[in-house]
């Protein structure tokens, strides 16, 4: 299976906001929901002030890596936490910590998993966590923007750049406000330490869900 990883590429996953697709969001919203459940608006400043922790139930990191151009295989760690301070009056004084425990990576190859975890990758014993510290924001339309920050992995450290998209904010659940976002960016292996046969990308997509604390 090693000798076939040979190429990574980042995932094309977009999500298209706009007004419209508010409207058919009101109009197709699921009739008796709980009370004090809310859906989610295209719109960020739903999401008001305060500190938010990650709902570890909605949210997964996903590597897309091609198969030889004939098919892409999906790695998704599941085990991962994170903290945003979020002000939607000023989106650019936001912050966010996150880390993802690596052993919890997955693959539909039988027995890979296993191997991605042991010395030939990512060495999780001595590495056990990946993390990621912002050091901006950076707002480029109502539903886009940019996170900067350093993203710590296998005990290396470099500036990476996550692409992010807004997938909805609102009331939450029991006036706990939500706020979703999609997150893409690329890395090069070969600068985490991890073996040159991955390639020089790796494409990462995060999905994730936060909730403001009481």
């Amino acid at each position: 299976m090693l000798k076939m990883l040979r190429s990574i590429a980042m995932p094309a996953l977009l999500l298209v906001l706009g007004t419209g697709s508010v409207t058919a969001m009101a109009q197709s919203a699921p009739p008796g929901l709980p009370p004090g459940v809310y859906m989610g608006e295209a719109d960020y400043k739903q999401a008001t002030a305060g500190t938010y922790t990650l709902d570890p139930e909605h949210a997964s990191v996903i590597a897309r890596v091609s198969h030889l151009r004939y098919s892409y295989s999906i790695f998704r760690f599941d085990r991962l936490g994170a903290t945003l301070t979020w002000d939607p009056a000023n989106v650019e004084k936001s912050a966010l910590t996150a880390k993802v425990e690596t052993a919890s990576i997955t693959s539909n190859v039988k027995g890979f998993a296993e191997q991605l975890v042991g010395d030939e990758f990512l060495k999780v014993r001595s590495f056990p966590e990946a993390t990621f510290a912002s050091t901006s924001f950076r707002q480029t339309s109502p539903s886009r923007g940019k996170i900067d920050g350093e993203l710590t992995l296998m005990g290396k450290t470099r500036p990476v750049t996550f692409d992010v998209e807004l997938v909805g904010a609102g009331k939450g659940f029991a006036g706990q406000p939500r706020i979703g976002i999609n997150a893409r960016t690329s890395i090069n292996p070969v600068d985490f330490g991890l073996p040159a046969l991955l390639g020089d990308a790796i494409g990462i997509v995060i999905d994730s869900e936060f909730q403001r604390n009481p």
